[in-house]
């Protein structure tokens, strides 16, 4: 139903960090024909997804791809099987000479490939795309039990984050 156009150019993903990876993983932008890979199978590590069938995930996937210069979502493949995922979400502001600024999102590494270092390569490829679109920065919000993780991979702890919810009251794991 759906083919291996990507969502970006792989050439955005520095070469080094392509080539740092451990034996058999491959990192390159998401794909749209990655649903049948088990790309929800890894977000759904992070968080609540829902259900979203393959004719979603492509209306999705060319909605991200018609907002050129936007969404840049990255996946790790191994053995066929998507077992990571992360995105950058670009900013165009006015402040900064109307400079760009990264959102990191949706880092998930699946359970059974986790302590492989594969969340510092995702973070580190995703900041080689920022660099190489000219973002003066990339900014991230997560939990305390996670800032160690990210501190590690070369963000500091900048603020607070706020948020304000539009939907019913739910538990912390259907709540994005």
């Amino acid at each position: 139903m759906a083919g291996a156009q990507a969502l970006f150019p792989a050439s955005l993903i520095s070469p080094d960090v392509i080539r740092s990876l451990p034996d058999r993983f491959v990192i390159r932008p998401l794909e749209r024909g990655d649903y049948s890979k088990g790309f929800f199978d890894c977000l759904r590590v992070l968080t609540w997804v829902g259900d979203v069938s393959e004719n979603d995930f492509i209306e999705r996937y060319d909605e991200m791809a018609e907002s050129k210069g936007t969404y840049y979502f990255a996946v790790i493949e191994y053995e066929n099987h998507i077992v990571g995922t992360g995105a950058l979400v670009v900013e165009k502001k006015f402040i900064h000479n109307r400079g760009k600024c990264g959102h990191i999102e949706e880092i998930s590494i699946a359970k059974d490939h986790q302590g492989k270092g594969l969340g510092l390569k995702m973070i580190q490829a995703l900041d080689s795309v920022a660099v190489s679109l000219g973002c003066y920065k990339n900014i991230l919000n997560c939990g305390l039990r996670n800032e160690p993780f990210y501190v590690k991979c070369g963000y500091h702890n900048s603020g607070i984050e706020m948020s304000r919810y539009f939907e019913a009251e739910r538990d912390d794991y259907h709540r994005g």
